[in-house]
């Protein structure tokens, strides 16, 4: 049976108050920190994964809910981590959409949303393209913003591929929010895409004039710089 014991000892013996605090008020004060930062919990990880291995498909669900449990934010960071190496050694299953959604909507915050949206909805959709037709429009049509910004963003590394059709559609769902996390994510596809196509960009925003103006300040910024230089 997979465990995460001796990676709970590991993550106490590595507890650090004063940076604890100093994440924490970062996070707004929203979650409880050890105080491990990002390369040493990298460590973390790693160690942890030569003495247990990757969770396998049958143990990955109940592995990353267990993580998501606990009080302390690194764990869910650990979550994720393991995630990314049983997609890598796995690929990724239709059922697993239900893990994804789970994490996504639960202690929901930037830090491991967008991750979960550029890593781990980006391969469930590049695998399993017909999975937008029913779990991709249930996160469309969702009272939840942070699935709807999962959608939002899940193209984000898609570049020449892109589904422009699609990414139209999806943020003319969401053109009038009044949520900050959905109209900057609307400006981050956006400006991640006008590196590909920034006649399509540039256009868009001109005609959708329901863009908030953090969204179009968002996605004109790289097209901006380059015409700076």
């Amino acid at each position: 049976m997979y465990s995460i014991e001796p990676l709970q000892a590991q993550m106490e013996a590595s507890r650090n108050e004063e940076k604890a605090e100093k994440m924490a008020k970062y996070m707004r004060n929203q979650f409880a920190f050890y105080g491990i930062q990002a390369e040493p919990l990298k460590g973390i990880v790693k160690e942890h994964v030569k003495q247990e291995g990757i969770p396998s498909p049958d143990e990955i669900h109940d592995v990353v809910k267990t993580l998501w449990s606990k009080e302390e934010r690194e764990y869910q960071m650990i979550a994720l981590r393991l995630m990314d190496r049983y997609i890598k050694k796995y690929g990724i299953r239709e059922i697993d959409a239900q893990l994804i959604e789970y994490m996504t909507v639960n202690k929901s915050w930037w830090d491991t949303v967008d991750h979960i949206a550029s890593n781990h909805a980006f391969r469930l959709f590049a695998n399993h393209p017909h999975l937008l037709e029913t779990v991709g429009k249930e996160w469309r049509a969702s009272d939840n913003i942070w699935l709807r910004r999962v959608m939002i963003l899940f193209q984000l590394k898609y570049k020449e591929k892109t589904d422009l059709p699609l990414l139209e559609e999806i943020i003319k769902e969401n053109l009038g929010s009044k949520e900050f996390f959905i109209n900057k994510a609307i400006g981050w596809i956006l400006r991640e895409y006008s590196k590909t196509d920034a006649e399509w960009v540039q256009r868009f925003i001109e005609e959708n004039d329901e863009l908030s103006n953090l969204s179009k300040r968002e996605g004109l910024k790289h097209i901006k710089k380059q015409q700076l230089q």
